[in-house]
């Protein structure tokens, strides 16, 4: 699981399906990389057990399971918090 949410792009992706169903290509859609790398860093975060698939037709979507982290809850959360302060810093005053 540590493995799981060590990736920045893997945080990201969780972050995005937190508290809201999306669809892949909806999470694709996001980033500046190819659909087999969104693809892999999904594959690692359901073999972690961090989401879950949902499949309708020949669309999946993708939820996150909280519950799963369970003391890691709150180190996911403080990392989503240093990365944006990362970014608010790199975007200037």
């Amino acid at each position: 699981m540590l493995d799981a949410i060590s990736s920045p792009r893997r945080r990201e992706i969780l972050r995005l399906v937190w508290d809201r169903e999306l669809s892949a290509g909806e999470i694709a859609a996001r980033f500046d990389v190819s659909w087999p790398a969104v693809s892999q860093n999904l594959g690692v975060l359901l073999k972690a057990g961090l989401i879950a698939e949902r499949r309708e037709a020949n669309r999946r979507f993708y939820r996150a399971k909280p519950q799963a982290l369970g003391s890691l809850r709150a180190a996911v959360e403080e990392m989503w918090a240093q990365d944006l302060d990362r970014l608010r810093r790199a975007a200037g005053p």
